[in-house]
């Protein structure tokens, strides 16, 4: 809740609120025939760009009844690695035993093509709603309703609170992550694994920062010491990073998406999408095609903005299709079956209209697939 810093009076702005402020939904809901349904007409376009395997951040028992039947009838076109979301308010008795029910989940054991692999929780709020946790102050803004000059974001986890969920999950040999976009988050959670880190280590359970947007010279160095991955959207440099630089200027910047550091530093970061609704790879919020985003990793182009978004952490071509490749594999426990094409591995290919490595670089987010294979079966073919 935004308070007036004169009157000292609620404003009666609340910011990341929506889980605890219920509306009434005016549209209809989809019957779970027709979700089945769009689920597996979105996998078969996540296969014509080339997609073969992906990572569920907020998985629920919904989605993995879902999962299970699709791959019970064969329909599943795609690996999927889920992250099991639990409520993360409340005593925290009721907290682990939501935690123990996931580790309990028979799919925790899972295979290579379903599989719950960790956990997710939201650790802070947003960059388009004015709420992404900073270590210092936002700034008065007439673009995100910010009126209190000490304002820094939301934390929607204590730290010690956050130390419990890292420690029971990363206890059990599952992945924890959290989403965590502003570099008071980002720090936030680093405390959490380095702590728990003492106890036992995070580094062979994929420990790992969702989003990780803003960061810092010293995050960086921290998660590539403690073996914290990062799974990191290009896609929002690309769309909000006009907007980020009117509110924040370059310094404060300088450290969005520092994906060249994060390699230099000999960190892991897998290159996402954050889609959240609709089909079709340009189209959707937000677009997955993966092309896109390692252009703009390379590139490190923004709307509306004439020059590059800190140019000196562009990626390479093969630093870039590594990003999407191995490392994400390695993300999702699956870089001995896949992300590479060696001897021994599953077969997970694509057939491309053009070399990537040597295409003109404006023409790399136009990148058309021909064909994909998984494990070697053929499940998408273009027409």
């Amino acid at each position: 809740m935004e308070i007036d810093p004169v009157a000292g009076e609620p404003t009666g702005l609340l910011r990341e609120m929506g889980r605890f402020v219920k509306m009434k939904q005016q549209v209809k809901s989809p019957t779970p025939a027709e979700v089945y349904e769009r689920t597996r007409a979105l996998f078969q376009d996540y296969n014509s760009v080339g997609l073969t395997a992906i990572g569920d951040r907020g998985a629920g028992r919904a989605s993995l009844d879902r999962y299970e039947e699709m791959k019970k009838r064969g329909e599943l076109s795609l690996r999927v690695m889920c992250s099991h979301t639990f409520n993360t308010v409340g005593m925290w008795r009721t907290i682990e035993q939501g935690i123990d029910e996931i580790i309990a989940h028979p799919l925790c054991k899972g295979d290579d093509r379903l599989r719950i692999i960790g956990t997710k929780v939201w650790l802070d709020g947003g960059m388009l709603t004015g709420s992404a946790y900073m270590s210092r102050p936002w700034g008065i803004s007439q673009v995100y309703g910010i009126s209190d000059p000490a304002y820094r974001g939301t934390l929607n986890i204590k730290p010690e609170s956050l130390q419990k969920m890292v420690d029971k999950v990363t206890a059990a040999g599952l992945q924890f992550t959290a989403h965590s976009v502003g570099d008071g988050a980002v720090h936030t959670l680093l405390d959490a694994y380095e702590k728990v880190n003492t106890a036992h280590p995070v580094r062979d359970t994929r420990a790992c920062i969702t989003h990780s947007n803003f960061m810092s010279e010293e995050a960086v160095r921290r998660a590539a010491g403690l073996g914290v991955m990062m799974d990191i959207q290009p896609i929002w440099l690309h769309l909000d990073s006009r907007t980020l630089l009117g509110q924040f200027g370059q310094a404060r910047t300088r450290w969005f998406q520092p994906l060249k550091s994060i390699f230099a530093a000999g960190g892991v970061v897998g290159g996402g999408s954050d889609h959240m609704q609709k089909i079709g790879s340009f189209r959707s919020v937000n677009p997955y095609n993966p092309w896109l985003g390692m252009w703009i990793a390379i590139t490190r182009t923004a709307r509306f903005l004439d020059e590059p978004m800190h140019a000196e952490e562009c990626l390479t071509r093969e630093q870039a299709i590594q990003m999407y490749t191995i490392n994400n594999a390695k993300l999702l426990f699956l870089e001995t079956q896949t992300g590479s094409l060696q001897t021994g591995k599953q077969a997970d290919m694509i057939l491309l209209d053009r070399d990537p490595l040597t295409c003109p670089i404006n023409e790399l987010a136009q990148t058309k697939v021909l064909k994909t294979w998984l494990a070697g079966q053929l499940v998408y073919q273009a027409r």
